[in-house]
C-alpha cells in the first residue's frame, strides 16, 4: 500500500522525461499499467507517433480504429505515417483514416509512403485533411510521382520547416518550383532526392528563395553547381550531396556558408576515386575549423576506394581543431594516416574506415593519440607481419609509449596474408579501459562498454561497496563481409 501511494504521488513532469528513453512501445505499454500516475505519463508518449503498416499475409495495422473509439487520445498525436499499401489492402478504410486525422488537432508532422501505382488517388483525401492541421514537417516518399493535383495543393501549404520529397520514378523532377516562395520564411531542412536533369539555373533560382535553409540533402544535382547553390544559402550548416563527375560552372562571388557537417556519396570505376573528387570536396570547405563531421559513402567497381593521405592532411590542416567525426565507410585509409589524424584532431570522437593491419596492437598504437575517441569502426584486411613497416612513422606522431597495451604485445601474428584475427572481448576491454572508447568494431566483431552498478551482498563490508561499480563489455558479433 505504501509503494502504491508513493507511485501515485510521482509528478508526470518527472516521469515523462524518464519514460521517453524506453526503447519501444512494448515498454511504454507495460509502464502504462504500473499505476494511474504512470498511465498518465505513458499514454501521451504511446500515441505521440502513430504508424500504419501492412505486415506479412496482408495483416493490417492502423490506429484509426482506436482513435475513432477513443477520440480523447487524438490530442496526444504529433506524428503520423500513412501508407498507400493500407488502402490497397482495404480500400474502404480511407474514410476512417480521414475521420481519425481530423481528430488530431495537434498534429505537426506527417509522412506519406506509397509504392502503389495510384499515389494520387490514395493521397488526395489525406492531404486535404493535412492542409487544415498545423503541419511543420512533411515527408513524401513514393515510387511514382503523386500527380499534378497533389502538387497543386502542396504548393499552397505554408509554415513547413522540414520537407522531404522522394518520388523515384516517372513524372517530372519536383524541385519546389512555385512552392519555394511560400516556404521562404519557414523552411530550414530540405531533402530533394530527384534533381537529375534539372538545369543548375533552375535549382539556383529555387534556392535563392530559401535563405533560412540550414540542412540540405540533394540527389542528382550537377556537382559543378553545388558551390553556387551553397552560396545562395548563408545559414547552411549541413550538406548531403552526390559527386557525379567533374563539370564546368561559374565560381560564385558570394562567400560559401560555414559547413559543420558534410556528407558526399559517389562511385568510381577504379580505386583512386572519381576525377577531381578530393579537390571538389576541399572547395566546399573554405573556412577554418568549422567542420565537425565528414562522411564519405563511396564505392569502386575494381576494389575499395583509397582516401589520399594529402586529402587527410589538408582536411585536418583546415578543420583539425573542430573535427569530431570522420566516417568514410569501406574506403581505405593507411594506419599512418589514421595515426596522423588522431594526433592532429583533438576533438575526434568517432572514426570509421578500412585499414590494413597485421594485428590489433598495431591498430591500438595508431589511435593512441586520440584522447577523446569514443566510437571506432574499422573494416580490416589482415595482412602478413612483414607486409607493413610503420613503427617509425608512428614515432613521428605519437607522444606516448611505443606499445600502448603491453599486455597484448603477444597478439597472434599472421604468417601469411588472408588469415583471420578475431578481435576478442578481452582486447576490447583493454582498449576501452585505457581510452575513452566505448564502442569498438574491428572486422566483424563489435563491442560496447559501460560502467554499471551491481548490487552488493549484505555480507560485503561497507568499505568495499565501490567494487560493485564494474565495467561491462557486451559483444554484438555479426557475420559481416569484412574479416
Amino acid at each position: 500500500m505504501v509503494i502504491t501511494s508513493t507511485l501515485e504521488n510521482v509528478p508526470v513532469d518527472l516521469l515523462q522525461p524518464i519514460l521517453i528513453h524506453l526503447p519501444d512501445r512494448r515498454y511504454l505499454s507495460a509502464a502504462a499499467l504500473v499505476s494511474r500516475a504512470f498511465n498518465r505519463a505513458a499514454t501521451p508518449l504511446l500515441y505521440r507517433r502513430l504508424d500504419s503498416q501492412v505486415k506479412l499475409n496482408n495483416v493490417l495495422h492502423h490506429p484509426s480504429a482506436t482513435l475513432l473509439k477513443r477520440p480523447e487520445l487524438a490530442q496526444y498525436v504529433w506524428h503520423v505515417t500513412e501508407t498507400g499499401a493500407v488502402q490497397s489492402v482495404m480500400p474502404n478504410i480511407t474514410e476512417d483514416i480521414v475521420a481519425a486525422l481530423k481528430l488530431c488537432k495537434n498534429l505537426t508532422s506527417a509522412t506519406w509512403v506509397d509504392d502503389t501505382l495510384s499515389p494520387e488517388a490514395n493521397f488526395l483525401p489525406i492531404l486535404d485533411v493535412l492542409m487544415t492541421l498545423p503541419l511543420r514537417e512533411l515527408t513524401i516518399c513514393t515510387q511514382y510521382d503523386p500527380g499534378e493535383r497533389v502538387w497543386a495543393r502542396l504548393n499552397t501549404i505554408q509554415g513547413i520547416r522540414r520537407l522531404s520529397v522522394w518520388s523515384l520514378e516517372r513524372g517530372p523532377p519536383r524541385v519546389l518550383q512555385g512552392w519555394a516562395d511560400v516556404l521562404s520564411s519557414s523552411l530550414t531542412h530540405l531533402e530533394l532526392c530527384r534533381c537529375a536533369g534539372v538545369p543548375a539555373t533552375i535549382l539556383i533560382s529555387v534556392f535563392t528563395k530559401l535563405p533560412h535553409l540550414q540542412e540540405l540533402c540533394l540527389k542528382g544535382a550537377p556537382s559543378a553547381a553545388i558551390p553556387a547553390i551553397m552560396a545562395c544559402l548563408p545559414n547552411l550548416i549541413a550538406l548531403d550531396t552526390e559527386y557525379l563527375g567533374f563539370g564546368n560552372y561559374r565560381t560564385p562571388l558570394t562567400p560559401l556558408p560555414r559547413l559543420q557537417r558534410l556528407t558526399v556519396r559517389t562511385g568510381s570505376v577504379d580505386v583512386l576515386g572519381p576525377q577531381k573528387l578530393w579537390t571538389w570536396m576541399r572547395a566546399l570547405l573554405p573556412h577554418q575549423n568549422t567542420l565537425k563531421s565528414f562522411t564519405l559513402s563511396a564505392f569502386a567497381v575494381q576494389g575499395q576506394m583509397t582516401v589520399p593521405r594529402q586529402f587527410i592532411v589538408n582536411l585536418t590542416a583546415g578543420h583539425g581543431e573542430s573535427l569530431q567525426e570522420f566516417a568514410v565507410g569501406v574506403a581505405q585509409v593507411t594506419l599512418e594516416a589514421v595515426s596522423y589524424m588522431c594526433s592532429t584532431c583533438p576533438q575526434l570522437e568517432s572514426l570509421e574506415c578500412s585499414v590494413a593491419s597485421s594485428d590489433v596492437d598495431m591498430i591500438a598504437r595508431a589511435i593512441e593519440a586520440a584522447h577523446n575517441l569514443r566510437t571506432l569502426k574499422l573494416h580490416v584486411a589482415w595482412i602478413a607481419d612483414d607486409s607493413v613497416d610503420l613503427p617509425s612513422q608512428y614515432d613521428k606522431f605519437s607522444t606516448g609509449p611505443h606499445i600502448m597495451y603491453p599486455y597484448y604485445t603477444n597478439f597472434p601474428r599472421l604468417p601469411s596474408e588472408g588469415k583471420r584475427i578475431r578481435f576478442t572481448e578481452e582486447q576490447a576491454r583493454a582498449l576501452m579501459l585505457q581510452t575513452q572508447l566505448r564502442s569498438i568494431g574491428i572486422g566483424d566483431q563489435s563491442y560496447i562498454g559501460r560502467w554499471v552498478w551491481r548490487e552488493c551482498s549484505t555480507k560485503v563490508a561497507q568499505d568495499r561497496v565501490q567494487e560493485n561499480v564494474v565495467f561491462e563489455v557486451v559483444g554484438d558479433v555479426t557475420d559481416g563481409p569484412f574479416i
